[in-house]
This record gives structure tokens, C-alpha cells and sequence, in this order.
């Protein structure tokens, strides 16, 4: 067996956890390594190449599945970029989707701030917590605050 480099070497070279690295082996993304007589995980420049190519991928908001569609598809010498361009218009349009909802949401927190503000002595104290939070936001609110906070409501994005 040739010189390779070890798990953490990888990591190092890489940026990624070693616990990342095994991940992308065990979902197929990364082929298994080859190993020492000991059992240690040996890779190759192919490999870091790989797992730099898998980064750069997720940067772009790629999901591990479409990078591993993507390298399928290198894989059966097919030029992939065709089907990264159809990704990344997809892309785009989820993220103007959430950029409307996200401007619906400032416009609706703006009208219930002007609201709220003109009506704070009208609330008889005692009888809410905050009217401000009960009257809430609407549907494309939440989505947005899912958006915020990284959290998905409706299943779809």
C-alpha cells in the first residue's frame, strides 16, 4: 500500500471533522479508504480533492443529496454542470420565495408596531399579558421567522 494520509491529516487538509469525513463515507458521498494493516483509514489526494469539492458544493446551499447526484453523474463520465445549473435556478427561486416572505413579514411587523404603538394606553391592564404578542403575526410570518431561525413549518422548503 502506498503512503496516505491519515483521518485527522484529512480533516487538517480539508477543514472538515473527522467525524464529517466518516459521515460522507457511511452516506456514499466519499468512497471508503483504503486501510492499514492496523485498521487506520488511508486516503489519497483524490479524496480531499472530494471532500473540498462536497464543501464548496454545500456553500453553494447544495443539500448532500444533490452533491451526490452531481458526482453520480461525474462518476458515469456525464458533464454535470447542466444539472448544477438547473439546481442553482432552484435555488434561486426558493430564496426569492423567502425574500417575499421575508418583506411580507417587515411590512406586517412595521403595521403591528404603528398599531401597537398608538393603542398602548387603550389596553386595560390585567386583562392580557401583552396584546401586542396575542394579536401575532400571520402564516407568511412564521414562515419567514422558520426561515430566520432555521426551522422548516411547512415541509416544502
Amino acid at each position: 500500500m502506498s503512503a496516505g494520509m491519515k483521518i485527522g491529516e484529512v480533516a487538517k487538509a480539508t477543514g472538515l471533522t473527522t467525524k464529517t469525513i466518516r459521515y460522507y463515507e457511511e452516506v456514499e458521498l466519499l468512497p471508503e479508504p483504503e486501510r492499514t494493516d492496523s485498521g487506520y483509514r488511508v486516503y489519497g489526494d483524490e479524496a480531499v480533492s472530494r471532500l473540498k469539492f462536497i464543501t464548496k458544493g454545500r456553500r453553494l446551499g447544495l443539500s448532500l443529496a444533490e452533491i451526490g447526484t452531481v458526482l453520480e453523474l461525474h462518476g458515469q463520465t456525464n458533464y454535470p454542470c447542466p444539472h448544477v445549473l438547473a439546481l442553482l435556478d432552484r435555488k434561486l427561486a426558493e430564496i426569492e420565495s423567502v425574500l417575499a416572505d421575508l418583506n411580507s413579514f417587515r411590512d406586517e411587523l412595521g403595521r403591528l408596531r404603528e398599531s401597537s404603538a398608538k393603542r398602548l394606553d387603550e389596553v386595560p391592564e390585567g386583562e392580557v399579558v401583552c396584546s401586542i404578542i396575542e394579536r401575532g403575526i400571520h402564516h407568511e410570518g412564521e414562515l419567514a421567522l422558520a426561515w430566520l431561525e432555521g426551522r422548516n413549518l411547512t415541509g416544502s422548503r
